[in-house]
């Protein structure tokens, strides 16, 4: 799509009566205290890189994670305290319709359709990676048991995984192999919880680094993650409605209250010990997800690393791979191992199909896009810049011209329909991706408990840290 500048719907508004939005109540606080709360039982870190990536729903999952986890806890959000910067989507179309089209064509991005209003959270700071790195030495620090910190918001792939992480407000990010480091050095067993697109690279927190070739990890650490290293999350919606939302922390923080995602009691208690453990949280989570995720552990990440490829095999009480792997096989209508991988494969070549045709009509968007756009500034050069100081004169003086020439031009209306186009064939990826990710969470717990069974034939410090990390991984702080 096009480069021009950033257009702002409430440029050259005619006659000015939208409203203006409301400023943000100050003073910003962005800077981390000088001394966390203690004891602290948990620290949450989340929001976006910027108010575009900062959506109401990731605020709700955080304000859902401080009831769930009580008190003794401390969050970091998006730009901290008086921060104005939660974006809400619009009910309806606002400002200027003439510009809005010209937003489209020449500099599209999200967040024009939405309204952004202040935090309704209580953050200490700004969620920056200065601050995040600094709350988490300090509270590893702290004499005391399990830490649980809650990783919430947009995450980015890295190539090792050690290199991906988690974007934080600023622009800034908080790498696996950094947070990784700062674990390296202290003694306080931690519990990650991430919710974000590839929230699995921080999986390779078990090994000292967060290089498997540097060896397991010195000190007492596990995760649970709504998707692979490899894999985006559902999520991040600028729709205020939790019915209309789907993602892994809606699913996750209300099955540890012993509830579904709509807030109706649900019997989570897998092993009957009384207590719902983050552990049946997350199988929850992986059976009731409609959307794309595809949960991972840190204790399935130490298989991988660990587990012989083949040989005996002994019994493994693994409550959690049970229930997902009744639940999922009730629900897609396969019980061996081998018919959900034919399944699969069958939905991954159907999907490559589809993101080959969604390349295809990209490029026709592309060549559209092109085109209109040409058009339009051959007979008016500044349309695409509106920091130009001849654009508000430009849309003043030829408004009626320049709507008539949209209106009839036919190669916009080809843009249009390659926008549809474009649009059909997103769908039709998202839905297949959402098939896909039931298939693979099925396919993996049967995977999860093949290689659970060869590692403790094997036994050794292999088994004993994979059982280690199981029983972090259902603790509670």
């Amino acid at each position: 799509m096009g480069d021009g500048a950033k257009i702002q719907a409430s440029a050259a508004s005619p006659g000015g009566t939208a409203p203006r939005p409301p400023l943000a109540v100050g003073p910003l606080r962005p800077g981390l205290p000088e001394r966390l709360p203690e004891p602290l039982r948990w620290l949450a870190i989340g929001g976006g890189a910027t108010p575009e990536f900062n959506q109401v729903s990731i605020e709700q999952d955080l304000l859902l994670a401080q009831e769930v986890f009580g008190t003794g806890g401390a969050l970091l959000f998006a730009g901290g305290p008086g921060s104005h910067g939660v974006q809400v989507e619009d009910d309806e179309a606002r400002g200027d319709p003439l510009l809005t089209t010209l937003a489209e064509l020449f500099a599209p991005r999200g967040g024009r359709a939405a309204t952004y209003r202040p935090t309704q959270s209580t953050p200490i700071a700004a969620a920056t990676r200065s601050n995040a790195l600094a709350a988490v030495k300090q509270a590893v620090a702290q004499a005391g048991p399990l830490l649980r910190l809650y990783l919430a918001g947009h995450g980015e792939r890295g190539e090792p995984p050690r290199d991906g992480g988690l974007s934080l407000w600023g622009q800034t990010s908080l790498r696996v192999g950094e947070l990784a480091e700062v674990l390296d050095a202290a003694e306080r067993p931690v519990q990650v919880v991430a919710t974000s697109c590839f929230s699995g690279a921080f999986s390779e927190l078990v090994f000292v680094r967060g290089e498997q070739a540097a060896g397991p990890a010195p000190t007492s650490r596990c995760g649970l993650f709504a998707a692979t290293a490899e894999r985006e999350a559902s999520g991040c919606d600028p729709n205020p409605d939790r019915a209309a939302q789907e993602g892994y922390a809606l699913h996750f923080l209300n099955a540890l209250r012993g509830r579904d995602r709509g807030g109706e009691p649900v019997p989570l208690d897998l092993d009957g010990d009384g207590a719902i453990s983050p552990l049946e949280a997350h199988a929850r989570a992986r059976i009731a997800g409609l959307g794309i995720d595809v949960p991972t552990t840190t204790s399935e990440r130490w298989l991988d690393a660990a587990a012989p490829a083949r040989g005996k095999s002994r019994p493994v009480a693994l409550p959690e791979e049970d229930a997902v792997i009744a639940g999922l096989s009730a629900a897609l209508g396969f019980t061996r191992e081998d018919e959900v991988a034919a399944a699969l494969e069958h939905v991954l070549k159907d999907t490559s199909a589809a993101y080959e045709r969604l390349d295809a009509a990209s490029g026709r968007e592309d060549d559209a896009y092109r085109a209109a756009g040409a058009e339009l500034l051959a007979r008016f050069p500044v349309l695409d810049d509106p920091w130009h100081p001849d654009f508000a004169p430009t849309l003043a003086a030829h408004r009626p011209q320049i709507e008539a020439l949209l209106a009839d031009s036919a190669l916009f209306a080809a843009f249009r329909a390659a926008q549809d186009e474009v649009a059909a064939a997103q769908a039709e990826v998202a839905e297949l991706l959402a098939r896909s990710a039931r298939l693979e969470r099925l396919l993996r717990a049967f995977r999860v408990r093949t290689l659970a069974g060869r590692l403790k034939a094997r036994g050794g410090p292999a088994w004993a840290r994979y059982e280690a990390l199981l029983a972090c991984e259902r603790g509670q702080p």
